[in-house]
């Protein structure tokens, strides 16, 4: 916490067992839990505070030539796709890399996936005023909705690949969106007119919009009404659901707020392990992954008394993580797409 002096320490190889995994020692005020080829648990009991180390399993160098935006996996976990500043979005194969198919025609900065690809989005997206800055699907992929620099949020009929309607029009860019099945007890308000016939799986729902302006908010996807605001610390860069009920939103300066949608009065809480920009926030399992500006990138479960850290990025920036079962996929502005295998949870 704020004014606690911080603690230093070091580790040091002793050595390395017939089997390959290193003998660590920790100086004082530090404790070596579980080391494996692979991870290393370390605890500070004076804080109690533990953070398990874990390398990747493999990573995948030659995807891209440059900084790797974005990527997903399907949902067989059998092929990802990843889009770089290299000018391509690429899917290939998520068990070694090799390319399946490749697309360079122009830069594509947001995309959703659903074993293919029902809808791609570029900054020269239809109806808006600026870029497009993040997607999201809704039910079976029929509609799609889409957040902007121009400040609007709009869904679209993939079909016809015509706009049906803005959701939101705010006063400052909208960075990140989630659409997630509404808390039964939430009022989404009522339609000011009946849905077009070409809307599909709008009811119930809820639509997060993580605002430039410091404010987070929450938006009946049918309705079109406003349901919370919440203002943060700073601007807000990504937001997800954890549930029904709790959500996540990471904050430009690192903090990451998680929420009742029912009371946004106050946050439940507020997580903070590095002061760089929250860049992507994923639900998994009972817990989340977060990624930020400075390479963090780590793993908090309800059921582990550690927070699990994600290796190896080191400074650079890791844009965007996806998972399959136990699989972990981040991608990173060094143009590596690096694969975790979560064996142990």
């Amino acid at each position: 916490s704020a004014g606690k002096p911080t603690l230093y320490g070091s580790l040091t190889r002793r050595g390395l067992s017939t089997e390959g995994v290193p003998d660590i020692a920790a100086s004082e005020g530090f404790v070596v839990g579980e080391v494996t080829k692979k991870s290393i648990l370390i605890s500070c009991p004076h804080e109690n505070v533990s953070t398990k180390f874990l390398a990747p399993y493999t990573t995948f160098c030659r995807i891209h030539q440059k900084s790797i935006t974005c990527l997903d996996i399907s949902s067989g976990g059998g092929l990802g796709v990843s889009t770089s500043t290299d000018g391509t979005m690429k899917i290939w194969q998520a068990a070694n890399g090799e390319i399946r198919v490749r697309a360079s025609s122009f830069d594509v900065v947001c995309y959703a996936l659903s074993i293919c690809l029902p809808c791609c989005l570029s900054e020269r997206g239809l109806c808006f005023g600026a870029g497009i800055l993040d997607t999201a699907i809704v039910d079976r992929g029929r509609n799609v909705l889409s957040c902007s620099r121009d400040g609007t949020a709009r869904l679209w009929d993939c079909g016809k690949s015509a706009c049906l309607g803005v959701i939101a029009d705010c006063s400052s860019p909208v960075n990140g969106i989630a659409l997630g099945t509404a808390d039964s007890s939430l009022n989404l308000g009522t339609p000011e007119k009946a849905p077009s016939e070409r809307e599909v799986g709008t009811e119930g729902k809820i639509l997060l919009l993580a605002r430039e302006d410091k404010k987070l908010q929450g938006v009946g996807l049918q309705s079109r009404q406003p349901v919370f605001l919440f203002v943060g610390s700073d601007a807000f860069n990504c937001c997800t659901f954890l549930s029904s009920t709790y959500i996540l939103a990471g904050a430009q300066d690192g903090n990451i707020y998680q929420l009742d949608v029912r009371n946004t009065n106050a946050p439940i809480q507020i997580i903070h392990r590095s002061g760089a920009p929250v860049l992507s926030l994923l639900p998994y399992r009972d817990g989340f992954i977060a990624s930020q500006g400075d390479g963090t990138c780590f793993i908090v479960q309800q059921d582990l008394d550690y927070v699990l850290d994600l290796t190896e990025a080191d400074c650079d920036p890791v844009y965007k993580v996806a998972s399959w079962e136990k699989q972990i996929y981040t991608c990173c502005r060094d143009g590596i797409v690096r694969r975790y295998q979560l064996s142990d949870l």
